[in-house]
């Protein structure tokens, strides 16, 4: 099973010099990729318990598009393992004018990670 949200980094996003974004934004995308697998998955939003591994792989700018996608990748009783996926899909052209922008022929992977969530027993409500 697999979620996928596509959105755009706005100048709020932005956090240091240059328009660069902070890593964490896209672990706030995978935190929300997560919640709606653990929906689909159990009918409970659960709770995020930890990342075993983070790889912030390239720089994401005020303007781009990024896809963040995850997938469960192992149920236990409580436990839900997923990893995940941020890709940069569109670009700004700022360099051609203010509204240029190119979808990226091939995505840029700018951050991947991997973690754990629980949904407590009795708050499980499919696949019982």
């Amino acid at each position: 099973m697999k979620s996928l949200i596509r959105l755009r980094m706005s100048a709020h996003d932005a956090h240091y010099g240059g328009n660069l974004v902070d890593g964490a934004r896209m672990l706030q995308l995978f935190g929300d990729v997560a919640t709606e697998l653990l929906i689909i998955n159990d009918g409970d939003e659960g709770l995020f318990c930890a990342y075993d591994s983070v790889e912030f792989l390239a720089p994401v700018y005020a303007g781009d598009y990024i896809e963040a996608e995850g997938e469960i990748t192992s149920v236990g009783n409580s436990s839900r393992k997923m990893k995940f996926e941020a890709r940069k899909v569109i670009v700004p052209r700022n360099d051609i004018n203010d509204s240029a922008c190119d979808v990226l022929a091939e995505p840029i992977i700018v951050c991947r990670a991997s973690g754990t969530c629980v949904v407590p027993k009795d708050k499980q409500r499919k696949n019982k």
